[in-house]
């Protein structure tokens, strides 16, 4: 409730929680929660989408075993060649070059000798191509975000859950080590319960604005409010709470400065003055589950600030942080003695010594990286979280395991895009956030990794 003060004294009114529609499960369709599809032992991928990300995609595939690339395909014929000359030098076949008109890419999902279809492409393009894609009996990979509106991520749900085929969004973000090595930690109680999380899209974009084909994203960020690429601190901080495995997100608050840095760079590369540039140049977004826990959600890619995912989770006995600095914060009295050497008095007003921090990440290394580590730090992709996101999507297909990330991610943590410019086009209104799981939210009990 809001309170405001009359002269009368308190008085109370309650805030209208904004509702959105959740549509109906189809009679006979159910979830996908810990779907498992037939195993296959050599993935086929076809990729669509060759600019920034999916090069890099094409490279990091060629070093995990059992995996054919069949098929290459981008609006632009430069894109595909060089693409092919990856595979090549990486001692790969070629694979089928596709290129030209915007609707190319459907010649893609319609290949019968295709699996998986890994899709890197401008965002408009992201959700349509992951559909098709589904319902042409695909498995589909998608760049962040997954969807930019509601409807767009309804469709994928309904399409995951009909067509029983696999749709994950590729969020690498959660594949970080600090990230993988504190979610351990989480699972294993060092925390306590987890009671707020903290994330969020921090990067300062001037240097990289040109670098997007047909300058598709500044021209997103002139038409769209809100928190337009929330996913990489979503991700994290949902996954420490569980979200759709014994909870679930009720309502969120959005919050934005006007703009001004967006608009002051495109008058100065292009002279063109923008007066109704729709996204500020600072957001952030409270959340609220239903098990009490509270999220906090920023997204800035204009000021000069250092690159940042915040990253924060804060439990009744312990603290973790990731940007500026790495650190944890513990009360210590359940730490056995192989974490704390020689350190009597550990204290929560401050980060653990370097040491124990060492010997913390050591014990609770997240056993889904101890084998491929030092090779997903020599393949690399943003330190080796692109190789382990990448590794893991295969692994599981091979083996006919359920993901990691399921079709539900993608939609809690892509909804906060439409969700968010919801709020702020009504005054920062509270806006509820569906159960994209209708019902299903505390089927799972946690987050699980297939082994």
């Amino acid at each position: 409730m809001f309170f405001l003060f009359l002269l009368s004294g308190w008085t109370t009114i309650s805030a209208q929680i904004i509702k959105t529609k959740a549509p109906a499960r189809a009679k006979g369709q159910q979830d996908v929660l810990r779907l498992a599809t037939k195993p296959i032992p050599t993935v086929r991928v076809a990729f669509i989408g060759l600019g920034m990300r999916g090069s890099g995609a094409v490279e990091r595939m060629t070093h995990i075993p059992g995996v054919e690339v069949v098929a290459l395909c981008d609006m632009l014929e430069k894109n595909t060649k060089s693409a092919n000359e990856t595979l090549v030098k990486q001692g790969f076949p070629k694979a089928q070059e596709f290129f030209g008109d915007e609707n190319i890419w459907r010649k893609v999902t319609s290949l019968p000798n295709v699996d998986l279809v890994y899709i890197a492409t401008d965002w408009k393009h992201h959700a349509i191509i992951g559909i098709q894609a589904m319902k042409e009996g695909k498995h589909a990979a998608i760049e962040v975000p997954g969807g930019l509106t509601m409807k767009e991520i309804w469709e994928l749900i309904d399409t995951s859950e009909k067509t029983r085929q696999h749709c994950m969004m590729l969020e690498n973000c959660v594949y970080d080590f600090f990230e993988l090595t504190t979610l351990n930690m989480a699972q294993q109680g060092v925390f306590g319960e987890i009671l707020h999380a903290e994330g969020s899209y921090i990067h300062g974009l001037q240097p990289f604005w040109g670098e997007y084909w047909n300058n598709w994203r500044m021209d997103y960020n002139i038409k769209h409010r809100g928190d337009l690429y929330a996913t990489h601190g979503m991700g994290p901080a949902c996954q420490a709470l569980n979200i759709h495995r014994g909870d679930k997100m009720n309502f969120l608050v959005s919050m934005d400065t006007k703009a001004v840095g967006n608009p002051a760079y495109v008058k100065e590369k292009s002279g063109q003055e923008i007066k109704d540039f729709r996204n500020g140049d600072h957001t952030m977004t409270m959340i609220r589950t239903q098990n009490g826990k509270t999220i906090h959600i920023q997204h800035d890619v204009t000021s000069p600030r250092p690159y940042s995912r915040m990253y924060q989770l804060s439990g009744t006995k312990g603290y973790a942080n990731k940007y500026p600095l790495e650190g944890y914060a513990l009360d210590g009295k359940e730490l056995s003695d192989d974490v704390k050497p020689n350190h009597e008095k550990l204290t929560a007003h401050s980060f653990v010594p370097e040491d124990v921090k060492k010997a913390l990440m050591t014990k609770y290394k997240h056993p889904m990286v101890k084998n491929i580590e030092e090779q997903a730090k020599k393949v690399g992709g943003h330190g080796g979280m692109d190789f382990i996101m990448d590794y893991r999507l295969i692994y599981c297909l091979q083996k006919g395991l359920p993901l990691d990330m399921d079709v539900y991610d993608l939609a809690e943590w892509s909804c906060l895009g439409p969700l968010t410019e919801l709020s702020l086009d009504n005054n920062s209104s509270p806006v509820e956030i569906p159960d994209f799981t209708r019902g299903g939210w505390n089927k799972l009990q946690k987050l699980e990794f297939s082994e």
